[in-house]
């Protein structure tokens, strides 16, 4: 069910309040591009800042747009074992399909306290969950064989892995098995994160260049990695240009670009510096998608 291109979706804001007409909108854009999922409320949909109620309003209101024409993928992380039980409940009670849970920040959880993690959410609700393992930003990182033992449970299906170590989803493979479903976080080593096994990426990225993600990302499933590279030359300077300053701001910027989203964020992030704008334009009009 899950493979292919799949935007961490940014979350729109008009005069600091949510702009759900905007991202109805996006969640339609992104469906006539080829999108295969979407992914509400991750970190690049600027989780840490939105109120639980706002993080359920936009989780329902992309389920809702999406009516079953593309999987949901609900962000529903907390380092709050609690607090991310609710959010896995309220995935499911509006038809989310699926929930993704980051590992727990900050509070660095050891090996055990992160199957416990786990095996609460898993048996707290009926939807399936994918790992979303990241230890740049939550410290911790989950090794394989913890990955394995969770895999053993039938409602942990697989993992985003944004650790940048392509030797994982090889290691990941041998622990929990060839079927575990393992998906890209990091836009620029997708290529050779598919290579190894990998089956698709939830994408910054793919905010912006939502075509030339499903495309590429359909090469590699495909096996034609020499088309696929064709696509990776044009989209690395892109995948780049974005993480200059945090990537959640240079996609929102990159969108109002292409006239589909206002550039605003929430405090503490800004909004960008105008040399990463320029970098931002440069990558843009490299991938063909400005003049």
């Amino acid at each position: 069910m899950f493979k292919g291109s799949m935007p961490a979706l940014v979350t729109p804001f008009s005069n600091g309040e949510l702009d759900l007409k905007t991202l109805k909108h996006l969640v339609e854009w992104q469906i006539q591009e080829g999108s295969t999922g979407l992914v509400p409320v991750g970190t690049t949909g600027e989780s840490p800042t939105l109120g639980h109620d706002e993080h359920e309003i936009v989780v329902e209101e992309v389920v809702k747009a999406a009516a079953g024409r593309v999987p949901v993928i609900a962000g529903a992380g907390s380092n709050n074992t609690v607090e991310a039980i609710r959010f896995v409940r309220f995935a499911q009670k509006v038809g989310a399909d699926a929930a993704l849970v980051v590992t727990p920040y900050y509070n660095k959880p050891t090996q055990k306290g992160l199957i416990m993690h786990y095996r609460a959410l898993h048996d707290c609700a009926d939807i399936p969950i994918i790992i979303y393992n990241i230890p740049g930003r939550s410290v911790i990182d989950m090794t394989p064989e913890t990955m394995g033992e969770l895999a053993k449970l039938p409602r942990i299906i697989g993992v985003k892995d944004a650790t940048g170590d392509l030797a994982r989803v090889s290691q990941q493979r041998a622990t929990c098995g060839p079927d575990f479903c393992q998906l890209s976080g990091e836009d620029a080593t997708a290529l050779g994160f598919n290579a190894h096994g990998g089956v698709g990426c939830i994408s910054v990225t793919a905010n912006v260049a939502p075509r030339l993600c499903a495309e590429f990302q359909q090469a590699t499933l495909d096996g034609d990695y020499a088309k696929a590279l064709a696509y990776q030359d044009r989209l690395m300077p892109l995948h780049e240009a974005l993480f200059i300053e945090p990537g959640l701001a240079g996609a929102k910027y990159a969108l109002s670009k292409l006239g589909l989203c206002s550039e605003e964020v929430r405090s503490p992030l800004t909004t960008l510096e105008t040399s990463t704008k320029a970098a931002i334009d440069a990558a843009m009009a490299h991938a063909g998608l400005v003049k």
